[in-house]
């Protein structure tokens, strides 16, 4: 009898393990952070492996409803410093590089 009381301790103590094992890989995926991409325009190509790019954006009044523009500036890694001014590119966020620098290009439309 106390075999099987065993026995069944064992298998319960089993399937709890495997059930937390695959909630530690679902909680592991979820954590994920999303990568934020933003579009814009080159408006420099000045600084050494860096770009500065424009981007636009519609915003609606909470009160009077009416959309207005927003623009930001955001300076982004250009290790190889292909960019040029006017260019079109899709920007990443990422890891700070530097005290303005958080985002990489990710391609030029």
């Amino acid at each position: 009898m106390a075999t099987k009381d065993c026995l069944l301790k064992t298998d319960m103590l089993k399937t709890i393990n495997k059930n937390s094992q695959s909630s530690q890989k679902t909680s592991a995926v979820s954590r994920q952070k999303k990568v934020r991409l933003l579009r814009g325009r080159v408006i420099s190509d000045k600084m050494d492996k860096t770009i500065v790019v424009l981007v636009s954006r519609l915003k609606k009044h909470p009160r009077y409803q009416k959309r207005y523009k927003i623009d930001k500036k955001y300076k982004v890694d250009d290790e190889k410093n292909e960019y040029k001014t006017g260019d079109q590119v899709v920007i990443k966020e990422g890891r700070p590089m530097s005290k303005d620098k958080r985002w990489k290009v990710d391609k030029k439309i």
